[in-house]
Order: structure tokens, then C-alpha cells, then sequence
């Protein structure tokens, strides 16, 4: 799935590995934590806290589905500015971290990630066989041409040692090669996505350019004037109010309704 609101290059079609480094420079001090440039470049730094936090909340249920013991060797792909990597190693775990952007790990570094971090392709991962207990990925292979997506998850379960867990917070629903033991809906938000949707329908270019929450390769971080401030107050109140109904959402609503699927899998 390509980010909203990027140039394409000039054959048309979505370039990430430009896509990404754009934003690893432009958005490299954007906020303390680093979140902007794995989350929503252009965004508040409020609103991705609040992504963050719903996040976590359900990476830390799908480590207690997966039953990861202390001291397991867990890799992150796409690990971006090393928020899962740092976690991963306060929970006990032995854990490095892979993503195709030198800036993105310039980041992880300053963010004083303490763990292996490389530079390498999600589809060519410089580890061998069975290397790791635990293999996540959250929200990459989303952003990988889908000619290439089943490449990138052969080479996660490639890593993974038998009996090994794989972690997916993904938009797509593959899991060939793997078993499933479990998944669940993750970021509902409904009220929130209902208020955008809303806004995206608005006639003219006010309002709807305002909701624009992903960066251009042109630009960074752009200051709150005009329509562009009253959108982002106004979701202020339907983001938190969505976050804050979320555990509710997750049980009443089918998991499909979610923004993403967090999917457990054992190899």
C-alpha cells in the first residue's frame, strides 16, 4: 500500500526505498521518541504517541500469545528508529534490527538503541537459517511491492528456527509457509477514521488538503495555519475518544473492521 500523499517517480509507480529515505532525512528531529518517520510524518507529535501507545498495547498481547520465552533471539525487520528493537530488549529479550534506510538506523543509534542494527533488503536477510526465535514485522511488508511480498515473508520464515514465532501487523493477510495460532483487529478508531473520511469527502481543498497526515519527498515538517490547524484539533478529541473506546471496539466488532490484523504464526 503506498503512503498517502507522496509523489509517484516518473515511471508512475510508488518508489519506497526513495519514499523512505526522504523521510528518514526530513523527518529526522521531527519529535524526541522518532516516531514521525515510521508513523505519520506530517502529524502532530500527540497523534503519534497515541498511534504508538495502541500499538504496543497490541504488539504486548501478541508476545503473550506467541509465548516468547526470556533471553529468545528476536529480530525486527524494517526496524525503522528501533522503538520495537529498544522494547524487545526492556522485556528480556536478545534482539537486533534490519531496515533498508542508513538514516533510519542513524536514528535508531542517537535514540541509543543497544542491540545489532543492520542495513539490509526485508527480501534478501543477511542471516542464516533459523537464526532467530522470533521474527516481527510491523507494518512493512505493507510498503514492499506486492510482487515481491511472499519473497519478503520466505525470508522471515527462512530466519525463523522451526517451531519459531512470526509477528505481523500488516494490512495484507499472507501466512504461507506458517501456521496460524491466532490474530486479532488492531486500531479500530472508529470515530476517528469516521471524522476523516468525513473531511476526505468535503468539497474544494481546504479542509480535505488539511487531512493530508503523510509527508511529501519535498518538504518536512510544516507548521499548523489556517484549515490545517482546525483539522488537527478537531481529530485531537475524535482520535482520543476512539483510542480511549478501542478495548470496546475490539470486542464487539469483527476484527476485519480494524485498520490492521496482528497475526501470531508459528513456523
Amino acid at each position: 500500500m503506498k503512503p498517502p500523499g507522496i509523489s509517484e517517480n516518473p515511471a508512475g509507480s510508488y518508489a519506497p526505498r526513495k519514499y523512505w529515505a526522504d523521510v528518514a532525512e526530513k523527518f529526522q528531529s521531527a519529535d524526541a521518541a522518532g516516531f514521525a518517520p515510521v508513523l505519520h510524518p506530517d502529524a502532530p507529535p500527540w497523534f503519534n504517541q497515541l498511534i504508538d501507545e495502541l500499538q504496543f498495547r497490541a504488539i504486548r498481547r501478541a508476545l503473550a500469545v506467541a509465548e516468547i520465552p526470556p533471553g529468545a533471539r528476536v529480530l525486527d525487520v524494517g526496524c525503522g528508529t528501533g522503538r520495537w528493537v529498544r522494547r524487545y530488549r526492556e522485556n528480556g529479550f536478545r534482539a537486533a534490527g534490519i531496515d533498508g534506510q542508513y538514516g533510519m538506523l542513524e536514528r535508531a543509534r542517537a535514540q541509543r538503541t543497544e542491540a545489532p542494527l543492520l542495513a539490509g533488503d526485508a527480501c534478501h536477510l543477511p542471516f542464516a537459517d533459523a537464526a532467530f526465535d522470533a521474527v516481527t514485522d510491523i507494518t512493512v511488508v505493507q510498503h514492499i511491492a506486492a510482487s515481491l511480498q511472499r519473497q519478503a515473508l520466505g525470508e522471515m520464515l527462512r530466519v525463523l528456527r522451526p517451531g519459531g514465532r512470526l509477528i505481523l501487523m500488516e494490512l495484507i493477510r499472507g501466512k504461507d509457509g506458517a501456521t496460524l495460532i491466532d490474530w486479532f483487529g488492531q486500531e479500530f478508531v472508529l470515530l476517528d477514521r469516521l471524522f476523516v473520511r468525513m473531511v476526505q469527502s468535503l468539497p474544494g481543498r481546504g479542509m480535505r488538503g488539511a487531512s493530508t497526515i503523510a509527508a511529501s519527498s519535498e518538504a518536512g515538517p510544516r507548521p499548523m495555519v489556517g484549515a490545517r490547524r482546525v483539522y488537527w484539533e478537531l481529530r485531537h478529541v475524535t482520535a482520543q475518544l476512539s483510542a480511549w473506546a478501542d478495548p470496546l471496539a475490539e470486542k464487539i466488532c469483527p476484527a476485519r473492521l480494524a485498520t490492521h490484523g496482528v497475526f501470531v504464526l508459528r513456523k
